[in-house]
């Protein structure tokens, strides 16, 4: 049965924006949330991204290899959502211009989603959310648009607490799953 994770590194100021501009989170290939990373990549068949978190992924992963995160990242399917994006340059990108739902609900892969924007909130609403891990990084960003925060205007969704993972770093990682809220909620 197909699966959708999503994967986001959240401030403890609601910021989930350029988290590659943050300092250092101290998460090495060889530490545990380097292997958290790597296991989930490992597990899906495709990774997901919006518009706005495509150009910032593209640019660092294409830029890297020799290592089995990049290498895996890099040969592996991903899917664009996006209007503007025309000619994508990392390999194995395939763009999504209309019926994004409805395309990806017949994707039929495992698939991660990095960043949680308007493409995880419609994941969410359409009920194709499968899990959320929240990564909440020990610092205050101090500063963000309100297209770099987690809130957006959206429905009201339930998610249960499934499992939590405290890093030597600080960082905790709460996995959740969507669940059904009662009638009047």
């Amino acid at each position: 049965m197909r699966r959708i994770v999503n994967s986001t590194y959240l401030s403890l100021d609601g910021v989930i924006g350029n988290p590659q501009d943050w300092p250092s989170n101290g998460i090495e290939p060889d530490s545990v949330g380097g292997t958290v990373q790597m296991d989930l990549l490992l597990a899906c068949d495709a990774v997901l991204m919006g518009g706005a978190t495509y150009p910032a992924m593209a640019s660092a992963w294409m830029a890297r290899s020799g290592d089995p995160y990049s290498d895996r990242i890099n040969t592996m399917t991903k899917y664009v959502v996006s209007s503007t994006l025309r000619d994508p340059e990392w390999p194995n990108t395939t763009v999504i211009r209309d019926n994004a739902i409805d395309e990806i609900r017949r994707l039929g892969q495992d698939i991660v989603q990095y960043g949680f924007g308007s493409v995880s909130y419609a994941l969410l609403e359409a009920g194709l959310l499968d899990e959320l891990r929240l990564w909440i990084h020990p610092l205050f960003v101090g500063r963000a648009t309100t297209d770099d925060l987690l809130f957006r205007p959206s429905a009201t969704a339930g998610m249960e607490l499934t499992d939590t993972l405290t890093l030597n770093t600080g960082i905790v990682i709460l996995t959740y799953r969507p669940m059904t809220l009662p009638t009047g909620s």
